[in-house]
C-alpha cells in the first residue's frame, strides 16, 4: 500500500464527517475572511473529494491542512481535527508534486526559502534557535495560538507564567510546535504578523 499523503488524509477526514458536519465545514470555508477566499460555486453542492480538489488547489497542499484543521475545530469536530494532525505529522506533499504556490494562508509548508538544502526543513525548525533567542512580541503569538486552538487554556497559562521570554519559546517548541506541521504554520504566520523584521532577517 503506498504511504498516505496529505491530500488523501485530507480526503479520508472529509469522508468520516457526518453530512450535516460537512455542511458546517463548507460553509465555514465560504465564509473565511483571509485571502486567497474561495467563491461559493466552487463548493456549493460538490462532493468531498472535490471539495479536497479545491482546497488544495487553493491554498497547496500544507496550506490546505492548516485550513481543514481550523475549520474542523470551528465546527466543533474536534476530534477528526485532532486525527487528522497525528494522521498527517511527518506528511508532506504528494511524491513528484510541484507543492510551489507558495505560502498561501500563512503557510509556509516546506522551506522554500533554504540555500539548495533539503527543502523538508520547516521554517520554523531550521531556525529553532535563533527564534528562540530573539523573539520578544511574545504575547499577541501566545494569544493567537489560543485563538486558533493549537493551544489550550491551560496551556496558555502554564507557558504565559514563565517570566522568560526564551523560556516560553522553549515552552512551545516542546510542546505544540512537535504535534504536527499545521501547527507550525500557524506558528509561523503568527511570527510573520508580530516579528516581521525578525523573520525577514531570517529569510535572507
Amino acid at each position: 500500500m503506498p504511504p498516505k499523503t496529505i491530500k488523501k488524509a485530507l480526503a479520508d477526514a472529509l469522508e468520516d464527517l457526518r453530512q450535516q458536519d460537512f455542511d458546517n465545514f463548507r460553509h465555514q470555508l465560504l465564509d473565511r475572511r483571509e485571502e486567497p477566499r474561495v467563491r461559493r460555486n466552487r463548493v456549493e453542492g460538490k462532493t468531498r473529494y472535490e471539495v479536497v480538489d479545491v482546497l488544495v488547489s487553493t491554498f497547496t497542499e500544507s496550506g490546505a491542512l492548516t485550513v481543514a484543521v481550523e475549520l474542523l475545530k470551528e465546527i466543533d469536530c474536534n476530534e477528526d481535527a485532532e486525527r487528522l494532525v497525528e494522521e498527517t505529522s511527518g506528511l508532506s506533499s504528494k511524491p513528484g508534486s510541484s507543492d510551489t504556490a507558495g505560502p498561501s494562508a500563512g503557510a509556509p509548508g516546506a522551506n522554500t526559502t533554504a540555500d539548495g538544502g533539503c527543502t523538508d526543513e520547516h521554517f520554523v525548525d531550521k531556525h529553532r534557535l535563533q527564534l528562540t533567542k530573539r523573539v520578544s512580541n511574545i504575547a499577541p503569538i501566545l494569544d493567537g495560538l489560543l485563538d486558533k486552538k493549537v493551544i489550550d487554556q491551560g496551556r496558555y497559562d502554564a507557558i504565559w507564567a514563565v517570566p522568560v521570554s526564551q523560556d516560553k519559546m522553549r515552552a512551545l517548541y516542546s510542546t505544540c510546535l512537535k504535534a504536527s506541521t499545521a501547527c507550525k504554520d500557524i506558528f509561523y504566520k503568527l511570527l510573520e504578523e508580530n516579528e516581521p523584521y525578525l523573520i525577514a532577517d531570517l529569510k535572507k
